[in-house]
């Protein structure tokens, strides 16, 4: 066993660069803890591995007593057979090795070392990676299991480095298959998991964050800044930008010559649609860009109330809602910290006011369907002013939107079919 263990250790400490000293270590809390009870009764055990020679034995802490020793004690004429000035009282550290302690010493080291180089390799693979935290990293899918895509980013000083992108990180709709290539956003560390260490993710916004400054040298160098991104995965992202350089227009450096920029972005995202829009200081004007591709014909800030009032025409009322309200959702997690209400505009704001005009359409829409006013209302906060615009969403369309289930949604479309009947 000596020999053996002695030349594992050898290759292992040359070929994987873990320590003798770490795999020692390992060996000997493993050998303790899976052999104490055929070792010797003793409480207090030691396992010693010689690293010079692979030799291993086993120490029990006994006092010494002169007659009736118990599982702690040993007779003083025992002990005066190897230590001639022993005397009663004395702490003895003996040797306990059993016969038989070779077969099991042999599979615990076995499984010591297997454990002591999987925490080495994670170590090194923390080591390398935890300031590349936030950043996009590339590697190969090694497989999918239960709709997690493993990814291999090992390197020529990393044999075994793992990532994980779980389900909920993914795009939504995209496959791969083993061996593709594959860029995420590195989000996490985490060596005390069983399996990869690594946590990925192509669904957070940051990752299309890291995408604009891959693509866009204005970002890199600073002149142009991303201020904000709102982001539905694989369906639609809002991002906000400013110049801090007049001379440069910040959409269309993102944007790039015919389009060439942001194109490389919406391949590597499967598709998902970019609108890049222009940040402002001033609340309005930004209001106003996050809205788009609707033109608002007013913008009302109630600042006490953290709201922001848009007001858009019948016309450009599906435009700022967007399909199942998307577009809306979007602009409003631009606006953080501010609640973004969309009001359709039925009569001119000149001869009727904010609110009136608002409670207008909600009445109308009530009457019309013979709905109750809360739910004329949830429809309107949510792009579905007036009959026209209901009738072309669906019962999914409907069931989007908080507070309306499936009854409620084919319950107003039956009432839109009576009223084309």
């Amino acid at each position: 066993m000596s020999n053996e263990l002695l030349t594992v250790l050898e290759y292992i400490e040359q070929e994987r660069g873990v320590s003798r000293e770490i795999l020692v270590e390992a060996i000997e809390k493993a050998l303790m803890s899976a052999s104490k009870k055929s070792i010797h009764p003793a409480d207090d055990l030691i396992v010693k591995v010689d690293p010079k020679t692979g030799i291993i034995e086993a120490w029990a802490r006994l006092e010494v007593v002169d007659s009736f020793p118990n599982t702690n004690q040993i007779l003083l004429e025992r002990v005066k057979e190897k230590i001639p000035d022993a005397k009663v009282g004395d702490i003895v550290e003996w040797e306990v090795t059993p016969k038989n302690f070779g077969r099991i010493a042999a599979q615990t080291a076995k499984q010591a070392i297997s454990q002591a180089l999987r925490r080495a390799e994670k170590e090194n693979i923390r080591k390398e990676f935890e300031d590349r935290i936030g950043e996009i990293v590339t590697g190969t899918v090694a497989s999918i299991e239960n709709g997690n895509i493993i990814v291999n980013l090992s390197t020529s000083a990393l044999n075994n480095a793992e990532g994980i992108i779980t389900h909920k990180a993914k795009i939504p709709g995209e496959h791969y298959n083993v061996g593709d290539r594959i860029c995420a956003l590195l989000r996490n560390v985490d060596i005390e998991t069983s399996g990869p260490s690594l946590f990925l993710s192509r669904s957070h916004t940051d990752f299309v964050k890291k995408l604009f400054e891959q693509e866009v040298a204005e970002i890199r160098d600073g002149v142009v800044e991303i201020m904000g991104v709102a982001r539905e995965p694989g369906s639609r992202a809002k991002v906000a930008v400013k110049s801090n350089d007049p001379r440069v227009d910040p959409i269309g450096a993102c944007v790039g010559m015919r389009g060439i920029r942001v194109r490389e972005i919406t391949t590597e995202l499967g598709g998902e649609r970019m609108d890049i829009v222009r940040w402002s200081e001033n609340i309005e004007e930004y209001a106003a860009s996050a809205i788009q591709p609707a033109t608002p014909k007013a913008i009302k800030v109630i600042e006490e109330e953290d709201t922001i009032e848009v007001y858009v025409t019948p016309e450009e009322s599906r435009k700022a809602f967007g399909r199942k309200a998307q577009n809306v959702r979007l602009a409003s997690r631009l606006l953080s910290g501010w609640s973004l209400k969309i009001i359709t505009e039925e009569v001119t704001l000149e001869t009727v006011g904010f609110d009136e005009q608002f409670r207008e359409t909600i009445n109308k829409l009530s009457d019309t369907l013979s709905i109750d006013m809360e739910l004329a209302e949830t429809l309107v906060n949510n792009g579905y002013a007036s009959v026209d615009v209901i009738r072309d969403a669906s019962v999914d369309d409907l069931m989007e939107i908080d507070n309306i289930n499936e009854e409620t949604a084919n319950s107003i479309l039956e009432k839109i079919q009576e009223l084309d009947a």
